[in-house]
């Protein structure tokens, strides 16, 4: 079902993709009308000569993906066309929250029959110091300025230790061309990450790559279900009954600041004397207009959008880790790696235009395909359901009216502090059924006279349970009747690690 949402106090007209039967939520739509007063700030701004150098602003086109929810301050599944300027806010402080998809060749039954092991080594590399990926401050340097090649380069200075025994140049030189932007986008500067680089060329720990993140942030290990397109999940290796891990992370604390530091970059080349947009959504002008804080925004999005591909890349890392240990070997090959939240650069029409995406996929339809391994079958798009639901791997069908873009996830119903009341017996259901691993373990001796901490725990994951979220499968029938993305497999969790 397609909801056209016409505001008529200004120009827009947005398509909103939502399940059958389903109205765009009021929050959500209320946030998006906020967020359309751009049109005004843009042409306040387009009055102050050379604000946007010799271009005229133009917001070309909005669409909303089904999982459209409220944000903060822009909805999750905003995607936003512009002429002549980029928002930063439109693709949130999470700068490359994004998804990393592998294949195994481990059996279930190896998985489930060893699960008390996997969880007590999973709580330890994950979430009681056990992670252990050392780098100089060289190669965080690299990694913010040159992302993925930038590890590759001087992916030597870790001397093999802790998670690095995994990295096989070989392999990640494979890989990159299954990452979006081969994962690596050059910077030119590293503004106030000087603490977290550290010395240059000594060895040290930082607290947060390897990282999973709170909210819907979650690694999952996925059994695969049901396969619904055999020549395309053939040639991405996606085998019935086989396992997989999905993966959904971002930048953390590295992204929030970059995020913060857009910001200012933007109010700081705010005229004088002009009021300040109510909606406090900030436009910046192309370079030829602000060079300066156009390469210093670039450069904090880039450092960002680095450190999530690498964050992913470690934390696949942990659980082959976790695999060895207790399995023995095991195989884990990366199918794709793309963000949902970030700005790309498209070229349509001989024009330069920037497509913002705020908890969107990519799918395809971009010129990066190409030449690599998905050029034929299209673009993976990974779209998760809520912890404990299907998850499904799609191929992206490039469709312009939908600006090339997907949904990232099944999208809220309900907020955090609905879904934690109530619906008691939904959640004894669901964790009868469902094992989830966190850095608590509610089964700890310890723990049972412990009101305080199992009640925050309980609450943690009832914001996260099913029925604060939307149906997955109909959300992914809206992308097959829309023609944004076709079905290749579905994915059932075996379990579930989440922060």
């Amino acid at each position: 079902m397609v909801h056209k949402i016409t505001y008529k106090d200004r120009n827009n007209v947005i398509n909103c993709y939502l399940p059958e039967g389903s109205v765009p939520d009021k929050n959500a739509e209320a946030e998006l009308y906020r967020m359309t007063a751009l049109e005004e700030t843009l042409e306040r701004l387009a009055a102050v000569p050379g604000f946007f150098g010799g271009s005229v602003p133009q917001i070309r086109k909005i669409i909303l993906t089904p999982d459209f929810h409220k944000g903060a301050g822009i909805p999750i599944g905003t995607v936003m066309l512009t002429k002549g300027f980029a928002v930063p806010q439109a693709m949130g402080n999470d700068i490359n929250c994004g998804m990393r998809f592998y294949t195994t060749d481990l059996p279930e039954e190896k998985i489930r029959e060893k699960l008390p092991e996997l969880t007590k080594k999973i709580r330890h590399i994950f979430f009681e110091g056990g992670r252990q990926i050392p780098m100089t401050g060289k190669q965080r340097q690299a990694l913010l300025r040159y992302g993925l090649e930038g590890l590759l380069e001087t992916y030597g200075d870790s001397q093999k230790s802790g998670l690095w025994k995994y990295f096989s140049p070989g392999i990640q030189e494979k890989w990159l061309d299954r990452t979006v932007f081969r994962g690596s986008l050059k910077a030119d500067f590293t503004e106030g990450l000087e603490d977290f680089i550290g010395s240059y060329d000594q060895l040290s720990y930082d607290d947060q790559i390897g990282t999973i993140g709170g909210g819907n942030h979650f690694l999952e290990v996925q059994r695969v279900a049901e396969i619904y397109d055999r020549q395309t999940a053939n040639a991405w290796q996606i085998r019935k009954s086989s396992v997989a891990v999905m993966l959904h992370t971002g930048s953390l604390t590295i992204g929030h600041h970059s995020g913060l530091l857009n910001r200012k970059i933007c109010q700081g080349i705010y005229p004088e004397g002009l009021a300040h947009p109510e909606n406090k959504i900030y436009p910046i002008p192309e370079e030829d207009a602000a060079p300066d804080a156009w390469k210093r925004f670039w450069s904090a999005s880039r450092n960002a959008a680095n450190f999530g591909f690498a964050n992913r890349l470690f934390l696949g890392f942990m659980i082959q880790d976790v695999f060895t240990d207790v399995l023995g070997e095991c195989a884990m090959d990366l199918l794709y790696d793309a963000p949902h939240n970030y700005i790309w650069k498209k070229r349509i029409a001989g024009e330069d235009y920037y497509l913002h995406r705020k908890g969107a996929c990519c799918a395809g339809g971009c010129p990066e395909m190409e030449g690599t391994a998905f050029s034929w079958y299209g673009e993976p798009v990974m779209i998760p359901g809520s912890m404990g639901s299907s998850s499904y791997l799609l191929r992206g069908l490039g469709n312009p009216d939908c600006l090339w873009s997907a949904s990232h996830g099944a999208g809220r119903k309900k907020s955090r502090g609905d879904a934690i009341k109530g619906n008691d017996e939904a959640f004894r259901e669901f964790m009868e059924k469902f094992h989830i691993i966190t850095p608590i373990d509610p089964e700890r001796p310890d723990l049972k006279g412990r009101a305080d901490i199992l009640k925050k725990w309980e609450e943690a994951v009832r914001a996260e349970a099913p029925y604060a979220y939307k149906d997955i499968d109909g959300v992914i029938a809206v992308h097959a009747a829309h023609g944004m993305a076709a079905p290749v497999a579905r994915m059932e969790p075996v379990f579930t690690v989440k922060s």
